[in-house]
């Protein structure tokens, strides 16, 4: 950098999209699968794992890459057992303004997440062949969950967060 006298150095580079992207679908795919305990006296619902399989073509960083879709599942959890959003039915202002009143989850609420990347060449959706992965992996989730308590009581919630009330009701 000294020698060449210039404060940085920096590359840009445009790619266009492929001529048969708009043919073809070129998003990123994923399947989750959960398992979850229900206490019956309780009923305390705790994911013991989450497995996600998913393929967002050519994968450039792995480690990174592994990293979002972790946070992504994390996201899933809260949004399917913590997550909920509360209205003044007045005035119609949010009254979970923040972390104190509007739960997330925690390191305790995370047992066993695996994620698996599947190859994936596509051909249609860049020169590299490159998808993002951005929140792929955090809608499959609470759909998951919600599968899973489903076959662990029997009872089909269909409005997030799964809660002890929404279980009772059925």
């Amino acid at each position: 950098m000294a020698r060449s006298g210039l404060p940085e150095i920096g590359i840009e580079h445009r790619t266009e999209a492929h001529k048969d992207r708009d043919d073809y679908s070129v998003g990123g795919f994923g399947a989750v699968f959960a398992r979850v305990r229900v206490d019956e006296d309780l009923g305390e619902i705790r994911v013991d794992r989450v497995v996600g399989a998913f393929a967002a073509g050519r994968i450039l960083n792995p480690r990174t890459a592994r990293s979002q879709l972790l946070g992504g599942m994390v996201w899933g959890i809260g949004q399917a057992l913590h997550e909920h959003s509360v209205r003044d039915p007045r005035s119609a202002r949010m009254v979970t303004r923040d972390l104190a009143d509007y739960h997330v989850p925690v390191n305790a609420d995370i047992a066993d997440l695996e994620i698996l990347l599947v190859p994936e060449d596509d051909p249609h959706v860049n020169e590299l062949g490159v998808k993002g992965l951005g929140e792929l992996s955090t809608p499959g989730v609470a759909a998951a969950i919600a599968n899973a308590v489903y076959h662990a009581t029997g009872v089909r919630v269909r409005d997030l967060p799964i809660t002890l009330d929404k279980l009772l009701q059925a």
